[in-house]
């Protein structure tokens, strides 16, 4: 892990690598340098100590899965893999490899398996996710023993998931309830953020980057305002994470000691909408309507005993070139391209010409049976991907015609941008009788985000009645009051992140149509307002007011009277790096893109500007995530997206459930609040 600014910073690298590319190289590097490492050290010769036993956590586990397949660790030397929190059989001539986070229960438990005079393993390479205290390094320099035995002790700073070729979260699942749940226990609150400003931070240690670091500022700020701890969230979490980056700057070798790219901290309060509206774009419909869990789709397939159909598990992601080329595009237009490529296929493959008779007779020569024979491994594996998307656009326009969704998203769009409003609202909830109650709570809660006044009191329960929802579904619909603020604060004053309309107007607009974009499908619209952000940040467009640089010597953080600074360079300064797979032609006749995935062989190369990274508290969405793909190639930049988690909509409001104080949380006031480098508790 000792790569050089110039070999990976992100404005002077000439081999310029994608961020999840780098993420698995990043696990591959240690893997094959441990193996290299201990290969050269064995001294004996038996076939034995070729193979290693791989020790790691719950969250270790996650990491790795999320970065490499189990056929890559296998072909590193690791011939079993174990959990350490469990009991392990002893394997005294064999060498471990451990994982794990940096707490004090791992490093008990790895002190246990490697000291006394009976070790589990002859020799241990320890590599933690992220920085050890010096507390813990002491405790294991005490037992003389382990020491002898320890081939490796570093920091790998690899404590993120790595969800996609632009995306990564932090593995905080209950953000938003330990964050804007129970308002007066800011003690979780505090750990809560800790613990995600530490995973932030090991992101920029893996790709070498430091960033100016910009967040949405609580409303109002001022030395006399009151405000509340989830107002705080990004602030605190920007404060967090400029502390570990100042640490890596003074610990970690080649560390860049200048800024090479944007990072933009902001919460769920930015854009409440976009968890709950439904999107229409391939990838966000399926994990929306199919009940996926994470990427994991279950298709049924025909038995090969002649029984009921079987069920498969399969993966959507990047290394399926079909679901890489429709992962973002409109469901109609998924549905027309797959179409389109069914029908190119049929008609140019050998295999399926022969099969459906469309250019042989019923009986085939043996000419023709070479050929089917020739093309039928290749002929298996496109039928095969074809036929998954086909039946998985069929299920989700079945489920669209059965629910009535068109219906529902055209209001649900129209009342985003002030086309209808609260009466229109009502009339379709009063006439429609087969929406279902998930999609009634979905409408009312992006109501309540637009129209919270009108929840107060006996009103929202009205609505509720109207619905026909049950009072529970109410404390979905109050948790989307809060996140916004109150509808007092909302008369008031217009936050950084508040919606700006006018509560006197009948019809109210959260989002303006984009100039110069042409809609060719309906449903298209609607757009996550962090793609307005990023284009400002990349302009630099973006308000230093709402949204303040922590890298400004700035009277705000410092007290002091110096000019700012939170300028970074031209964003167009020049890396060279593979050429954006989904920009690309859209059909060719083997039923793939023409320009798929494995064109990324041919070495073409397109110059890219400074990476921005955007990372959301309280979870990030499917949209939000197709933002930054189309904004990469809109802004030749590589926008990359984290997040506590990825939801879906029926997880968000899973989660969105949460007891809420009916009053606003514990108050802190701003002017005591600083960015000294402390933890996160500590600031308050």
């Amino acid at each position: 892990m000792s790569n050089s600014d110039s070999d990976s910073s992100s404005h002077n690298d000439p081999d310029y690598k994608k961020f999840r590319q780098i993420t698995r190289d990043s696990n591959l590097h240690w893997s094959l340098g441990l193996l290299h490492e201990m290969l050269g050290s064995a001294k004996t010769g038996s076939s034995i100590s070729n193979w290693k036993v791989l020790i790691m956590d719950k969250l270790t586990v996650k990491i790795m899965s999320y970065s490499c397949k189990m056929v890559d660790i296998i072909q590193e030397g690791v011939s079993l893999v174990e959990d350490i929190n469990k009991r392990r059989q002893p394997l005294p001539s064999m060498d471990a490899v451990y994982f794990i986070q940096p707490t004090k229960e791992n490093v008990l438990l790895f002190l246990s398996d490697m000291s006394g005079k009976s070790p589990l393993y002859r020799r241990a390479f320890v590599f933690f996710s992220s920085p050890i205290s010096r507390e813990l390094v002491t405790h294991i320099k005490k037992d003389t023993r382990v020491i002898t035995r320890l081939g490796a002790l570093r920091e790998m700073n690899l404590e993120y998931l790595a969800i996609d070729s632009q995306g990564f979260v932090t593995d905080n699942e209950r953000a938003l309830e330990e964050l804007f749940g129970d308002g007066e226990n800011s003690r979780k609150g505090d750990a809560c953020l800790d613990v995600m400003a530490t995973r932030i931070a090991t992101v920029f240690a893996s790709l070498r980057e430091f960033p100016f670091v910009r967040y949405r500022a609580a409303k109002m700020l001022d030395a006399m305002t009151v405000t509340t701890f989830y107002d705080l969230v990004p602030t605190k979490l920007a404060a967090a994470v400029w502390n570990c980056l100042m640490k890596y700057r003074q610990t970690i070798e080649n560390f860049p000691q200048t800024e090479t790219c944007d990072l933009l901290i902001l919460d769920r309060s930015v854009d409440q909408i976009a968890p709950i509206i439904h999107e229409w774009t391939y990838d966000a419909i399926c994990h929306d309507l199919l009940n996926m869990e994470g990427n994991k789709y279950v298709q049924e397939v025909p038995s090969k005993t002649g029984g009921p159909p079987e069920k498969k598990e399969v993966l959507l992601e990047e290394h399926d070139p079909i679901w890489l080329e429709l992962r973002d595009v409109h469901i109609a237009d998924a549905s027309e391209r797959l179409h389109e490529k069914m029908t190119n296929f049929v008609s140019k493959n050998k295999v399926a010409q022969i099969q459906q008779g469309s250019r042989f007779g019923s009986e085939l020569s043996t000419r023709d049976l070479q050929k089917m024979v020739d093309a039928l491994p290749q002929y298996s594996e496109q039928i095969e991907k074809l036929s998954l998307h086909v039946e998985i656009a069929g299920k989700v326009n079945k489920i669209i015609r059965e629910f009535g969704l068109i219906e529902l998203g055209q209001l649900e769009q129209n009342l985003v941008f002030g086309a209808v409003g609260m009466k229109d609202v009502i009339k379709f909830l009063a006439t429609k009788e087969d929406i279902t109650s998930a999609n009634k709570l979905r409408l009312l809660m992006i109501l309540a985000s637009m129209y919270p006044e009108k929840f107060e009191g006996d009103k929202g329960m009205n609505l509720m009645k109207l619905a026909k929802l049950p009072p529970d579904d109410m404390t979905a619909v109050n948790n989307m009051r809060l996140l916004g603020g109150s509808s007092i604060s909302k008369k008031n004053s217009v936050g950084a992140f508040a919606l700006k309309f006018d509560i006197y107007k009948k019809k109210r607009a959260a989002r303006k149509d984009l100039n110069g974009e042409e809609q060719k499908w309906k449903l298209s619209r609607f757009y996550p307002m962090m793609e307005e952000l990023v284009e400002k940040l990349s302009k630099r467009e973006l308000s230093k007011d709402d949204y303040p640089c922590v890298n400004d010597p700035s009277p705000t953080f410092h007290s002091t009277t110096l000019p700012t600074v939170c300028e970074a360079p031209a964003a167009h300064s020049m890396r060279s790096r593979p050429k954006s797979t989904w920009a690309r032609q859209r059909y060719s006749d083997d039923g793939y893109s023409s320009d798929s995935v494995l064109r990324y062989a041919s070495g073409e190369l397109k110059k890219m500007g400074q990476r921005i990274f955007v990372f959301i508290v309280g979870g990030a969405t499917r949209s939000e995530l197709r933002v930054c793909h189309k904004l990469t190639t809109k802004l030749n930049r590589e926008v990359i997206l984290g997040s506590s988690s990825i939801d879906d909509p029926p997880q968000f409001i899973k989660v969105f459930t949460f007891p809420s104080s009916s009053s606003y949380p514990a108050q802190i006031n701003l002017a005591v609040f600083c960015f000294a480098e402390t933890k996160v508790a500590d600031c308050t």
